[in-house]
């Protein structure tokens, strides 16, 4: 009999399953893939990443940076299989995203204490429990979930940007640089000037959209608002955001464009590239229609077409406590974005602290208690009861991690000076538990 069963092999589900394996126990993983898939997944791969393949920021500067980090030295085996699989995105970590998946799903079924079930889970078994269903739970869990909890929960509408191939690319309208050339130029920049922008972002704004039930443009999570939805709220909305040219000067004119793309590469061999921060849900030919009014992407192939789908998540500060647990059910824990956490490093990270506590539990040793002046325990205590009024997705940031209680000059040093004292922290938690 397995000490704890994890449902659901995504980020967090495999990370959890990856901490509780190493602490000695068994764990049994549920996944319902290939069996059934969300609307989102194609891969029979675990840990697929859906949305972009890119894990955002890799410098201490960035919060997310700072947890990925504290994530490598506490052992992550998400953060292993990214850091070997990782393709060039200047200051981010960009992976493989196929390389990635498969990595995790060998290391997974390969570990002694780890037994997959491939089936979908309709009720939620008895002893030790990690729900990391991900945000597109439905069916029979969504139902068990809702009856646990007496709420349906709340919800906001996550999105999936195209992905076009090299050879289609046109390369006279484009070139290839980081913004400010900030590392390796691994972007390729698609330029416009203020005609094509401004006729871009009018036949964008009218565009058909795919008919989704429920959708509505005011619940949309502000870091996964379609192209079309920013484009609606105004002619400048998108160079303040995706399409922003600053730190980009095209080497024909020397100067910056009005507007830019940015594609960035979406697998090790580099012949397919993703459309940075296009997510939409347009219907396919008019994505093909409006996308190709940008130059370079004028005879763009499309072996991708953006998708949505709806992302449901729970009202964590009431139901969780610092340990994801229900805190009506202290056996039962959550991890992923269901728990409200936002962003694939942060749903690995969120697993990761449910299973390394857990096997605490299981072990009747001390928990950690990962403290808010580090970036995976502001993460949990934020979800966990952190939010003023309507509780909303979150992303690790700063804004959430106790200050440092002295000044330092410039945004950057003070960042910095922040994951520094957080690093420290976590090395002494990894001596003490060796």
């Amino acid at each position: 009999m397995s000490d704890v069963t994890v449902i659901g092999a995504g980020l967090a589900g495999c990370e959890a399953a990856w901490q509780l394996a190493k602490a000695g126990i068994h764990v049994t993983l549920c996944e319902m893939k290939p069996e059934k898939k969300s609307p989102a997944h194609v891969s029979d791969s675990f840990a697929e990443l859906v949305c972009s393949n890119s894990l955002r920021s890799d410098e201490l500067s960035n919060a997310v940076g700072l947890l990925k980090e504290e994530m490598r030295r506490l052992g992550s085996l998400i953060m292993e299989c990214a850091d070997k699989n990782k393709v060039p995105a200047g200051g981010a970590l960009a992976v493989d995203r196929e390389k990635f998946s498969d990595d995790i799903t060998k290391k997974i079924i390969n570990h002694p204490n780890i037994s997959v079930v491939y089936s979908e889970v309709k009720d939620i078994p008895d002893g030790r429990v990690i729900i990391a269903t991900g945000p597109l739970t439905d069916g029979y869990m969504a139902e068990k979930i809702i009856s646990l909890t007496g709420s349906d929960g709340l919800h906001f509408f996550d999105a999936v940007a195209p992905i076009v191939t090299l050879d289609s690319i046109s390369m006279d309208s484009a070139w290839f640089a980081s913004r400010y050339d900030k590392g390796t130029s691994d972007y390729i920049n698609c330029p416009m000037t203020f005609e094509e922008y401004t006729a871009f972002v009018r036949e964008l704004a009218s565009a058909e959209e795919a008919q989704l039930h429920g959708f509505d443009d005011g619940a949309v999570f502000e870091g996964c608002m379609p192209v079309e939805v920013m484009a609606r709220r105004g002619v400048d909305t998108l160079r303040y955001g995706p399409l922003k040219p600053v730190g980009l000067k095209d080497p024909k004119t020397g100067k910056e464009p009005y507007a830019v793309v940015q594609l960035r590469m979406d697998n090790s061999e580099g012949t397919l590239y993703n459309m940075v921060g296009f997510q939409t849900h347009l219907k396919f030919p008019e994505q093909k229609r409006v996308f190709s009014m940008i130059p370079a992407l004028k005879n763009a192939e499309f072996v991708r077409y953006g998708v949505m789908h709806r992302n449901t998540y729970l009202n964590s500060p009431e139901l969780l406590d610092r340990y994801y647990r229900l805190k009506a059910d202290s056996r039962i824990s959550f991890a992923g974005q269901m728990t409200g956490v936002e962003g694939y490093i942060e749903s690995a990270a969120s697993g990761m602290l449910v299973g390394m506590e857990t096997a605490n539990e299981v072990l009747n040793r001390p928990f950690i208690n990962f403290p808010q002046e580090t970036a995976i325990g502001a993460l949990a205590l934020y979800v966990s009861g952190g939010s003023i009024g309507s509780f909303q997705p979150m992303n690790i940031n700063f804004g959430i991690i106790t200050p440092l209680g002295y000044r330092v000059k410039g945004k950057r040093e003070k960042n910095k000076a922040i994951s520094l004292r957080s690093l420290e922290i976590i090395d002494k938690i990894v001596s003490d538990r060796m």
